[in-house]
């Protein structure tokens, strides 16, 4: 009886430490990520970080050199930002059957997000990409070799027509 005890203690803890290593493999790449943000002439305009959240990705965005006004950013399929146009970015990231964003939005879209560049060009915003993580699941911005923030022209209605594309930051894990 008083092994009974011990044998029942060491097998949840032994329970709980093999669920917590299953898990591990989705957090791994969870370090922060630096993006080097390019303008529509291959020059850098700044930063983008991004790293994990209970809630998604948290980016923290550093820009200069940007139009002043409101301006869209999404995450884009693919992890090409050929200038002049990024138009090499693809569409907006989501997920072959859209399991992991909301009805009507796709994997890489940031919801109630506008980036506001002052009159000085400058930039400095935090917002979370909500249906995105830095693991290995199929929402990963990693996924099929990475992805790309980009920025466009103005803040308006994404569609087909949606703005152009100003500037573009290539999303990748650290090697």
């Amino acid at each position: 009886m008083k092994r009974a005890i011990p044998s029942a203690l060491f097998l949840i803890l032994f329970s709980s430490a093999a669920l917590l290593a299953q898990e591990a493999p989705k957090h791994a790449a969870a370090k922060s990520v630096t993006v080097d943000i390019i303008n529509a002439e291959g020059h850098s305009v700044g930063t983008a970080v991004l790293s994990e959240s209970a809630h998604g990705v948290k980016i923290t965005l550093n820009v200069k050199n940007l139009p002043p006004g409101p301006h869209l950013m999404h995450i884009h399929q693919f992890a090409k930002c050929e200038t002049p146009d990024f138009k090499s970015a693809g569409p907006h990231f989501n997920t072959p059957d859209g399991e992991h964003s909301h009805p009507g939005m796709m994997a890489g879209d940031i919801p109630n997000f506008v980036l506001t560049v002052g009159a000085d060009g400058t930039a400095h915003a935090t917002t979370t990409a909500p249906y995105v993580t830095l693991g290995s699941e199929s929402n990963s911005v990693f996924s099929n070799g990475g992805t790309s923030i980009v920025i466009h022209a103005v803040a308006g209605e994404v569609s087909a027509s949606a703005p152009p594309r100003i500037a573009c930051g290539v999303i990748t894990k650290a090697q």
